[in-house]
């Protein structure tokens, strides 16, 4: 389910993958892999930081199952606030060729995309649906990340995501953009 915002002036980011009916024990370690390369990659989140690090993360964890899973390349992080999809635009796989590093007040989405097979996708006639090439299952999770003067805060973070994504805290305050 992947849910945009749009308050005051400003857009926030927001997906999660849940289970419809009885789910193998493959898909719930896919959609177990997904959300824990979003957190890594989170937790890469601070000042200094290369854009570019946040793939070799997800990469890596993606990688770390058996059997191993792939990351997609056609769909990325990206800036938010006036603008829905603006710069920086983040690359989740590794290697690739991000340049720049985070700021305090920098604004976008973690969003991995992960698949049980190919990395490859194709898009239907509709110009919406995404698939993978192989037909295998992929899942998502995606957040709206702030870089602070310390680290980061996930703005987009709810209910029942700090059990969820253990080690990840909510704003403390309301955060004026």
């Amino acid at each position: 389910m992947d849910v945009s915002l749009y308050h005051g002036g400003f857009h926030a980011d927001l997906n999660e993958t849940y289970f419809v009916g009885n789910v193998d024990e493959k898909g719930r370690k896919l959609v177990d892999c997904t959300r824990e390369c979003l957190k890594q990659a989170i937790l890469q989140v601070r000042p200094g930081q290369a854009y570019r690090e946040m793939g070799v993360c997800i990469t890596k964890v993606a990688q770390s199952y058996n059997p191993p899973f792939s990351v997609n390349k056609s769909f990325c992080g990206h800036g938010v606030g006036k603008l829905f999809h603006g710069n920086p635009s983040i690359p989740h796989y590794a290697p690739n060729k991000m340049t720049g590093t985070m700021k305090p007040g920098h604004v976008f989405t973690v969003e991995p995309m992960i698949n049980e097979g190919t990395h490859k996708d194709e898009q239907w006639p509709d110009n919406w649906t995404a698939v993978t090439r192989d037909g295998g299952r992929s899942a998502q999770f995606e957040h709206t990340i702030l870089v602070t003067e310390t680290g980061f805060e996930v703005l987009t973070l709810g209910v029942g995501w700090d059990t969820v994504m253990d080690g990840l805290e909510r704003p403390k305050e309301e955060i004026k953009l």
